[in-house]
């Protein structure tokens, strides 16, 4: 390998670093609010607050759904239109909000025993 080689080389990993960076940078976020749309790909959550709605995609297979320990896992049929939830979300991929994980709970924003 000569030297012009190594310098593009060297470039071209400078420069899809600089690229990642930003998306390696976004972190995860929390929107609380009611369900207003529940399917198998995604899930639409309106804050009552500020009547903002969100869309959030969902993987195929999304277990990620808690009680309030965070030891009991939920399906995607637990949930409900109406229902109140917590979204942790991130926008890494392609810039989609998708749900990393979904909190069931109560009216008062706080998390739901399970029975």
């Amino acid at each position: 390998m000569n030297l012009s080689n190594v310098r593009r080389f060297a470039v071209t990993i400078v420069a899809a670093a600089a690229f990642l960076a930003p998306q390696i940078a976004m972190a995860a976020s929390t929107f609380y609010g009611e369900t207003v749309h529940v399917s198998t790909t995604n899930i639409k959550v309106r804050d009552p607050h500020t009547g903002q709605i969100l869309s959030f995609e969902i993987l195929p297979h999304f277990y990620r759904i808690f009680s309030a320990n965070g030891k009991t896992t939920y399906q995607m049929k637990d949930i409900h239109n109406g229902q109140y939830v917590a979204v942790i979300y991130d926008q890494k991929a392609l810039g989609m909000r998708h749900a990393d994980d979904i909190y069931i709970m109560n009216n008062a924003n706080q998390r739901l025993q399970k029975p």
